[in-house]
């Protein structure tokens, strides 16, 4: 039963559309798996699920009909390496799962359909794990910090004592100046200490800034890519 899995159902070869249609179904049912696994715990659009679930049919008639054309299959592989020119880049997961798919896509050209579906199992059971868990997540991530402060006040250390109760490290990233001068705007980037009150660290920020604007967001460099 176990080695049945590691069979292709194109022998010699022959490829017929009932053939064709087992492959197209299993191809759907892969894509399916990897793309259900990949909205869960991930931010997605409706493009990239739909080309996910896709991918490993096309790839799939792709690498049958390229089998043993090897002028076709170079001409394949050119196509290919022009998506990469004409894609933005990506997150890491995105970029996993379009290589997942990818695999899977031309393991069922290959006839192999019973090793792509459990492949597709496997791969994206250990990816939901892993994401549902928060392996490699970091418990405190690095946050930005922007304190509005009028052009008198003297702010190099005026905060330190309040960083130092509520964040775990901080660093001066930019002081610029805005508002015709008559302010300055300052960047840090900040990591909070675990249980820290955002609320509270705010709170006796703007007592001595003057009650002018401060902002606590996520830090844009801080982006999931490869």
């Amino acid at each position: 039963m176990l080695n049945s899995l590691f069979n292709s159902i194109i022998t010699e070869g022959n490829f017929t559309p009932a053939i064709f249609g087992e492959i197209l179904f299993a191809a759907i049912v892969c894509g399916l798996i990897i793309a259900g696994a990949y909205m869960i715990k991930n931010k997605y659009s409706k493009s990239f699920v739909v080309t996910i679930t896709l991918l490993p049919s096309i790839v799939a008639l792709i690498i049958v009909l390229v089998n043993g054309n090897i002028g076709a299959g170079v001409a394949v592989a050119g196509a290919f390496s022009l998506v990469r020119f004409r894609s933005a880049p990506g997150r890491g997961q995105e970029i996993t799962s379009i290589f997942l798919a990818m695999a899977v896509g031309l393991v069922l050209g290959m006839g192999y359909l019973g090793l792509a579906i459990v492949f597709s199992i496997i791969i994206a059971g250990i990816n939901l794990i892993l994401n549902v868990t928060g392996f490699g997540g970091k418990e405190n991530e690095e946050r930005v910090l922007k304190i509005m402060v009028p052009e008198n006040l003297d702010f190099e250390e005026r905060f330190d004592d309040i960083f130092t109760k509520y964040l775990d490290s901080y660093t001066y990233d930019e002081v610029k100046t805005t508002n015709m001068g008559s302010l300055y705007k300052i960047s840090l980037k900040v990591i909070l200490k675990s249980g820290s009150s955002v609320k509270a660290m705010m709170d006796e920020i703007r007592q001595r800034n003057g009650n002018l604007e401060i902002s606590l967001g996520r830090s844009v460099t801080a982006q999931e890519t490869l």
